[in-house]
Parts: structure tokens; sequence; C-alpha cells
């Protein structure tokens, strides 16, 4: 059993009578047929997990709360590194191009979004048009110019790839944090807020 829950984990173990009463109909029937959950940067009660629930359709996606005792697996996008599913499809064929690049970063990185949930599930949730969503675990501060220099290199990819940076205060995109500007948006369990250094984000502009 896991104790220390984070944000991208997926979860199974979840059963449709632990949904809120007006959860709708698609939210019991995807946790029925067997999907995890998603782990969300949010707060909750200690014994409480949230999570959000996936659809069919891009805009079902249902934020509610889980049991920790409930959690039966758990996988982290870190384990799906090296997952493959054999479809041709851009997001595929991104994460195989950046694959052996990112492995040699010195980093600890791992597959979100659509591709980790059907990676780590084997439900179909890619599609043609679908961006490759990736984490990096960055618990030291990622210089600017090397962020920059990694933003190059997934750019060139076969589709959109957009990655978060997991810093011990929540979550930056990367785009954001190799860009000029001088605040970034950091995404935390409590809120989202402005600040010039993730990793010391008391230090904000005036």
């Amino acid at each position: 059993m896991v104790s220390t829950f984070l944000a991208h984990d997926l979860l199974w173990g979840m059963t449709p009578e632990q949904l809120p009463a007006d959860a709708p109909v698609w939210v019991a029937e995807s946790i029925r047929a067997g999907q995890p959950v998603v782990v969300r940067r949010a707060l909750s009660a200690p014994d409480l997990i949230a999570v959000g629930v996936r659809g069919r359709l891009r805009e079902q996606r249902f934020a509610t709360l889980m049991p920790v005792d409930a959690v039966q697996r758990r996988v982290a996008p870190e384990a799906l590194c090296h997952v493959s599913i054999d479809r041709d499809l851009p997001a595929v064929q991104a994460l195989n191009q950046l694959r052996p690049l990112l492995d040699d970063c010195g980093w600890v990185w791992g597959v979100s979004g659509s591709a980790g949930f059907e990676l780590a599930s084997g439900f179909v949730a890619l599609h043609e048009g679908s961006d490759l969503d990736l984490i990096l675990r960055t618990p030291q501060p990622l210089e600017r110019a090397q962020a920059h220099q990694l933003l190059k290199i997934l750019d060139r990819a076969a589709c959109q790839v957009d990655m978060q940076l997991q810093t011990p205060f929540g979550a930056v995109a990367l785009r954001e944090w190799a860009s000029p500007a001088r605040r970034v948006l950091l995404k935390s369990a409590r809120e989202a807020c402005l600040v010039v250094d993730p990793w010391n984000p008391l230090e904000q502009a005036a």
C-alpha cells in the first residue's frame, strides 16, 4: 500500500458506490468498466484523495474524492516511460522519438494525460490529434536556459508536447519557464499563483 499519492498518479480500486449521488451516469460506467482514476492537485482530508474520472468524450471529466483505503493499485507517470503500444498515432511516434533523449537528460520523467492513461490501463484514450503530456521531476531548480534547450527538443517531436515541471511546491509548464516572462504560473494543491521562482515561490515579483 502506498502512503503518498502525487498528481497524475493513476489509481485503481474506486467503486461506483463511493461516488457522490449527483455524479453523472457516465462516471459510474467508467468506474464499473475498471478504468483508473487520476490524482488531482487539490486539498483533501487525510483519509481521502482528490481524483478525476475520465469519460469517453473529451469534455467528460469529473472531480471527486477517493478513500485512501480503497486504493488497490497505483501507477506513477515515471513507471510508463518504457511502456509501448502498437498504434500509429503522432503522440505515440513522439513518445518513441523522445524516449532516448529524455532518458539521457539526467532527470526523472514520466508520461501523463491521455497517453499515460492508455499506456497504464489499456483503455483507448489517444486519437490522431492528441497532444503528448509529459512530466519532469525537478526537485532541484532547472535553469531557464536548460528549459529553453529542452523545449527546442520537444518542439521537434511528431506532435504538440506539453511538459510540466514538478517542483517541491507545485507544477509549472516548461513552455512558460522557458519563455522570457518574469513570472510564471505555479499550480499547487492550495492555489495557482504567479511566481518568480517555482523552487522558491515566496520570492515573488513586486
